[in-house]
């Protein structure tokens, strides 16, 4: 298997509405069943098919912290004491709460 058929089964691409690039693990994204969804090869979405998922409502920054987010619960996935997160900054709160709705998680 090539590099880049085994980045494609391991990674997908978020793309947020300002056109910033965020490449993450397939494994941390489909935390959010809205994602794992849009990825279903079985639901013959563009997304799927790409491998890439363009998010219409998104900037660059909340794409951002919704990629961090997903890290970090990549991370302590199966810890009972997990740390509250830092990186949330009030001014994103509301938006990444809309977010959050969006993809489920």
């Amino acid at each position: 298997m090539s590099a880049e058929a085994e980045n494609d089964q391991e990674s997908v691409l978020l793309v947020s509405n300002d056109g910033f690039q965020f490449l993450v693990k397939k494994s941390a994204a489909c935390k959010s069943p809205t994602i794992r969804s849009m990825l279903d090869k079985r639901s013959n979405f563009a997304e799927a098919r790409e491998n890439r998922i363009h998010f219409e409502n998104m900037t660059a920054p909340v794409l951002e912290k919704v990629c961090q987010y997903f890290y970090y619960f990549d991370k302590y996935k199966g810890m009972k004491d997990v740390p509250e997160p830092d990186f949330i900054s009030p001014e994103l709160a509301l938006e990444l709460l809309f977010v959050a709705d969006f993809l489920d998680c």
